[in-house]
């Protein structure tokens, strides 16, 4: 019996393995359909390969006109693990309802006019994505086709993250996505600091009603909100941090990947520390 039972755990190793190797061969440009490590893929899920990865500067999801690189890399690059954070988690509030807080704190939000950004918005964009979501994605602020939608992340810079969530092996149903300002600021300039400081609460509250297992800053003013820094993003994006005791990776923007494709290896190293922390 012991001797089966370790056969069927090197099994399991070699099929992890496995995925892992066809994980890296979609962000290296393989033709075809690889379904990603969650299982099977929904019916009408779209068909992805993660393309290209990098941002110098925090910028909300904005309209990109460059044309999506394909990547050069075939799997992931060489570098050591980031460092990781001795804060302990401090342990869940049991009994929560996160869907129930998130509703709450979308109430408390209303039809905001908390600061200047609501003057010249359409649609307020609060977030979307699972309650009890294991990761969370964070950016800096709704773009033009965010603020026409009232969506997180719909356009080109969104289609690039659905990828990259599905070479994490999850869906975009199955995470949560949400930003740090809440309508989006004229000509997608950076939010001002009196703006964040407005917004931000919103945001904190709402990571502290899903409390996932990971999250993950895109882009500059993402991660210096949550840990309080001025450090720029490839600073930050070099450690694990923690954010209330979760753990809190950051990487370049979506919007700037599809500009910038130099970085891609690096913000391929940047999931897999990631989903370090999903397995």
């Amino acid at each position: 019996m012991d001797h089966d039972r370790d056969g069927q755990d090197a099994l399991r190793v070699a099929l992890d393995d496995v995925r892992r190797l066809l994980t890296g061969l979609r962000l290296g440009g393989l033709e075809g359909w690889i379904r990603p490590l969650g299982g099977d893929a929904p019916a009408d899920a779209p068909q992805a390969a993660v393309p290209p990865a990098e941002d110098l500067q925090c910028v909300p999801d904005r309209e990109v006109l460059e044309e999506e690189v394909s990547p050069l890399l075939p799997g992931p690059p060489p570098g050591g693990e980031a460092e990781a954070a001795s804060e302990p988690e401090p342990p869940p509030q049991p009994g929560a309802d996160p869907a129930a807080a998130l509703e709450a704190i979308r109430e408390d939000l209303g039809d905001c006019t908390r600061c200047r950004l609501h003057i010249e918005r359409g649609l307020l964009v609060f977030g979307e994505g699972s309650p009890r979501a294991s990761l969370v994605f964070v950016g800096e602020g709704p773009g033009f086709e965010e603020d026409r939608q009232g969506r997180p992340f719909v356009g080109k810079a969104g289609k690039l993250l659905e990828k990259m969530i599905h070479a994490l092996g999850l869906w975009r149903e199955g995470v949560y996505i949400c930003n740090v300002v809440k309508c989006r600021p004229p000509k997608n300039r950076t939010p001002s600091p009196d703006e964040i400081a407005v917004c931000s609460p919103f945001l904190l509250r709402q990571l502290e009603a899903i409390r996932p297992q990971v999250i993950c800053a895109l882009g500059a003013c993402a991660a210096q909100t949550l840990l309080e820094s001025s450090q720029p993003i490839s600073a930050i994006r070099k450690n694990i941090h923690r954010w209330r005791g979760i753990p809190l990776a950051a990487t370049y923007h979506p919007a700037y990947l599809l500009r910038n494709p130099a970085q891609k290896a690096a913000v391929w190293k940047d999931l897999l520390e990631v989903r370090k922390f999903l397995i």
